[in-house]
């Protein structure tokens, strides 16, 4: 298989989870004979340092031309003020709209070491494997605060 696939460490812990993840698919290329062609990108609190903007068109362009994204983090306390003419949400709320993204799954499975911690009997919680699909497009979310 080949893939380009862009990465967008975005803020926070954002660049410390994709460092990781980049980390795996280049396991998971060499190991299975894959290509992968990493590239990064700004978005979010970062873009705005750089660019002036959340989403930088060059940002959007590696998107479009990438089989995959792989997203970090958006926004922190450095650029959590609500009078900001731009903010780091509009990174995501853009970059959703520009590719027609319309929902985050969510796997759920509950790790045997986290049994003890939750108020369930451990019985209700064996075996749990969901998928949590949040719609992303309608309503106050996806508009204008």
């Amino acid at each position: 298989m080949k893939a380009t696939i862009t990465i967008l460490p975005g803020d926070g812990i954002g660049p410390e989870v994709t460092a990781e993840g980049a980390r795996v698919l280049r396991r998971v290329a060499e190991r299975f004979g894959h290509t992968f062609e990493l590239r990064e990108a700004l978005l979010g609190g970062c873009a705005i340092d750089a660019t002036g903007t959340a989403l930088p068109d060059e940002t959007l362009r590696l998107c479009r031309e990438s089989d995959a994204v792989l997203l970090g983090a958006v926004g922190g306390p450095k650029w959590d003020n609500p009078e900001a003419k731009v903010r780091p949400e509009q990174g995501l709320l853009g970059i959703r709209k520009a590719l027609g993204l319309f929902a985050n799954l969510r796997p759920v499975t509950v790790h045997p070491r986290l049994v003890p911690a939750s108020p369930l009997r451990p019985e209700r919680l064996e075996g749990v494997d969901l998928l949590v699909v949040r719609e992303l497009t309608g309503g106050i979310y996806f508009g204008e605060k």
